[in-house]
């Protein structure tokens, strides 16, 4: 199963595109989709949305998820992460993806094992389950990671009991 991990940003959105059988995972591509802080906000949806349609025609993944809007204090930054986020499921929608999405303690629980795991300690499980001689740089990124890897685990666990 191919899946796609996306950790919605305004700024940067991070990516991630891991082959899996569910238990062993291996990882395709990762990275993030920058946009220009200076160029009005919907030029950055734009921005976003094109650069998730061109990662979902290049690696065609099976399905896809995203982390769900965690409540922020800050209203303006929640609504932002929302826009993005609907540009997310708009772009998964359209390629006719399989779409699921989790809390930031399901993330957690699923690649530590702690649903109160800090950063530093989900990018060293994402480093050791994809095998990598080396931790993803991008905190984005590796976040991504963590949500395809989280999605990969239910879905396999998923499949088992069906």
């Amino acid at each position: 199963m191919r899946v796609l991990g996306i950790d919605c940003g305004s700024e940067r959105t991070g990516y991630g595109v891991i082959e899996t059988d569910g238990s062993i995972h291996r990882l395709l591509a990762a990275g993030v989709i920058r946009t220009n802080t200076k160029w009005p906000f919907e030029k950055r949806l734009l921005e976003i949305g094109q650069g998730l349609r061109m990662l979902i025609q290049q690696h065609v993944p099976e399905s896809a998820a995203v982390e769900e809007v965690f409540f922020s204090a800050n209203v303006k930054t929640a609504l932002k992460l929302a826009h993005v986020r609907g540009v997310a499921l708009l772009s998964i929608a359209e390629a006719g993806m399989q779409f699921a999405e989790y809390s930031p303690l399901e993330v957690k629980m699923s690649v530590v094992g702690y649903g109160r795991a800090e950063k530093s300690q989900v990018q060293t499980m994402v480093r050791s389950l994809l095998r990598l001689p080396e931790a993803i740089e991008s905190e984005d990124a590796c976040d991504a990671l963590a949500v395809a890897i989280c999605h990969a685990t239910h879905e396999s666990t998923r499949r088992r009991l069906a």
